[in-house]
């Protein structure tokens, strides 16, 4: 019991405790005050007027995308693509909530929201059938495709089909008002995507940890070899897991599409894909501490902007938090051997006779 609190709750809260740590360093070495900068931000993600529904408003796309990125953690496969899976659910979304027109509103909205999650399965699965056919690294196809993702978006928007003719500004045309998610609080932007983020949780866990698919998931995380030898199609379950992770992240994208915006620019809530990955680093795959995890990442997105107008320091201070964590999560060992945490050995297991031949547990 010990041991897995040390790993699924101190040694992540230490990592987040030596990114701020390092970037209060970096903020004093600019020459400024990093309690003041600290609590500026605290104070945009927190106590400002809206600053808390602004804050779980950000925190829904991080639900979505890190659990993405955890899905294809369990099988072993690091996915570098969820940024561009982002952009394929917006544009497969924002298409269905702009064309179509005289739906009730929950068909409506439902159909996009289908075809975002189609648009990231369809981009997610091109990664993982170039891994399970020619062995290509999902590393570096992932990362290809995330600059596709982008130009595409690009073409789309500002040259081709996309682009709304009767804007001053390349976007498409705004989605039609039955394809919106409704409000929660009036005078906010926050939108029923936060019950389907918070939904999205117990599903993707009982999806793991419940079913088939997830146990096939695991087996070949943890041993493709071995669970190839149990009749297991590796190729199959590499190529249904991207496609899963990258319906999350494509619901991510048409979530903020049909919730927050209401139509598509070129470049789209930019970065959200590369910090799902810290996300599920902190969490350590797991789907429930996701959602900490998530909300941490949400509350400094929402409040590097107040921190910098009223401290003039830079936003990419939370990058600095951002990469010190990742770097903090990613070696366990350094931390331990910094912070002088023992390592709790495994109980052993008590095996007794009972006196008839037979041993017990």
């Amino acid at each position: 019991m010990r041991r897995r609190i040390v790993t699924a709750v101190y040694l992540p809260l230490i990592s987040v405790l030596c990114g701020f740590a390092v970037a209060a360093i970096a903020v004093v070495a600019s020459g400024a005050d990093p309690s003041q900068a600290f609590l500026a931000l605290l104070q945009g993600a927190f106590t400002n007027k809206n600053a808390f529904t602004e804050t779980l408003i950000a925190t829904v796309p991080y639900i979505f995308l890190g659990l993405a990125v955890a899905i294809g953690f369990r099988a072993g496969l690091f996915n570098i693509g969820a940024e561009g899976q982002f952009y394929l659910g917006a544009i497969f979304g924002v298409y269905v909530g702009y064309h179509l027109h005289g739906l009730p509103g929950v068909v409506h909205v439902t159909l996009a929201i289908l075809a975002g999650m189609l648009g990231g399965f369809l981009y997610g699965a091109i990664p993982g059938i170039l891994k399970a056919r020619f062995g290509a690294h999902e590393v570096i196809t992932t990362i290809m495709l995330n600059y596709i993702a982008f130009g595409l978006s690009d073409w789309l928007i500002n040259r081709g089909p996309l682009g709304d003719p009767h804007s001053s500004a390349p976007r498409t045309p705004f989605i039609d008002p039955a394809a919106q998610l409704p409000l929660l609080i009036a005078d906010t932007r926050l939108h029923a995507g936060l019950i389907m983020a918070l939904l999205a949780v117990p599903v993707v866990w009982f999806l793991m940890q419940r079913t088939t698919i997830g146990f096939r998931i695991r087996a070949v995380g943890f041993n493709p070899s071995a669970a190839a030898a149990n009749g297991m199609s590796v190729g199959w379950t590499l190529f249904l897991t991207m496609g899963i992770s990258g319906a999350l992240a494509g619901l991510a994208g048409v979530d903020e599409v049909v919730g927050v915006s209401h139509f598509m620019p070129p470049t789209f809530s930019t970065g959200y894909g590369f910090d799902a990955i810290a996300v599920a680093l902190l969490a350590r795959s797991n789907p429930w501490a996701v959602l900490p995890s998530a909300f941490l990442f949400g509350a400094m997105r929402s409040g590097a902007g107040f921190m910098q107008l009223e401290t003039q320091v830079s936003r990419d201070l939370i990058s600095i938090v951002q990469a010190t964590v990742i770097m903090f999560v990613a070696a366990p060992l350094m931390v331990r051997a910094i912070f002088r945490i023992k390592d709790v050995p495994t109980a052993p297991i008590a095996v007794a006779d009972t006196g008839a031949g037979g041993l017990t547990t």
